[in-house]
């Protein structure tokens, strides 16, 4: 059997003559003697640096959850309108990782559409792979948004409750009386006093007074009532909105399983009369 000659050096020689040739001066000769010791690391495509980046953002979400999360819950630490510009900021992180995963499904779709030929039949089973781990890495994604955005919902659900409990209106156990119907009255009470006409015209009126205040204490009350549950009914709109978000692109998702998995038994049918096929060859 001849032996395999190396030729390595032969082909470092033949670029060191036509470097000298170009009129190449010491450094750039050297630059190019050492690329051939030291090799440049490979670049990552387009689609790993996408799921990095997406993946970078959800961390961020995280950590901004996590750094927040003791000035979201507790009342005495921020106002209500620090706590809702907490919870727009999640929500701009929530869409920016969204838009960023669709990204990312939509170029693995180009990519299975092109890879397919004019029957609809992929020629090369290492790009079925390659599409199929895709699809894990953007399942991977969505499945670390849907986790992260669980957890702020559970918060934000504290928060809502804690609003409404607060809002419940107590029926009052005393009625507020003002000092100077106060005093009145107990003119009117003390039995030394002979009661005048004049006294009882003004008993009636200090009990509609008294009717009358009551009466605008529970008008701001119930105010206050319909602001929040207003405002909370905003907020469960905006929640469901969400929450009908996840839901879609968990369905996608199943979606684009099933539609893998059927690619995968297409090409076992195919892979069946091939393989078939080649026993018999090696029967004969």
């Amino acid at each position: 059997m001849a032996k395999i000659r190396d030729r390595n050096e032969d082909f470092k020689d033949a670029v060191r003559h036509a470097a000298v040739s170009a009129g190449y001066d010491e450094s750039k000769l050297a630059a190019i003697m050492a690329s051939f010791i030291i090799h440049k690391p490979k670049q990552s495509s387009p689609f790993t640096r996408a799921a990095l980046k997406t993946l970078e953002s959800i961390g961020a979400l995280e950590q901004f959850m996590l750094k927040h999360r003791k000035d979201y819950m507790d009342m005495h630490r921020t106002t209500e309108q620090e706590r809702d510009s907490i919870e727009q900021e999640v929500a701009e992180f929530v869409k920016a990782c969204k838009e960023q995963i669709d990204i990312l499904k939509n170029s693995i779709s180009n990519e299975d559409t092109n890879a397919k030929g004019w029957l609809g039949i992929r020629a090369d089973s290492s790009n079925a792979d390659t599409i199929a781990h895709k699809h894990g890495v953007v399942l991977i994604l969505s499945e670390k948004l849907h986790a992260v955005t669980s957890e702020f919902d559970k918060l934000r659900a504290i928060r809502f409750q804690d609003a409404i409990n607060k809002r419940i209106p107590r029926r009052k156990q005393k009625r507020v009386v003002n000092p100077s119907s106060t005093v009145a009255s107990g003119i009117l009470d003390q039995p030394e006093l002979k009661e005048t006409d004049e006294t009882q015209l003004e008993r009636p009126r200090l009990q509609q007074q008294l009717l009358d205040d009551e009466t605008r204490a529970l008008q701001v009350e119930l105010t206050n009532l319909l602001d929040a549950v207003q405002q909370t009914e905003t907020k469960m709109v905006e929640m469901s909105a969400l929450n009908h978000l996840m839901s879609t692109h968990v369905l996608q998702q199943a979606q684009q399983i099933e539609h893998l998995y059927d690619q995968v038994n297409t090409s076992s049918f195919f892979l069946q009369p091939a393989q078939s096929f080649v026993h018999s060859c090696h029967m004969l």
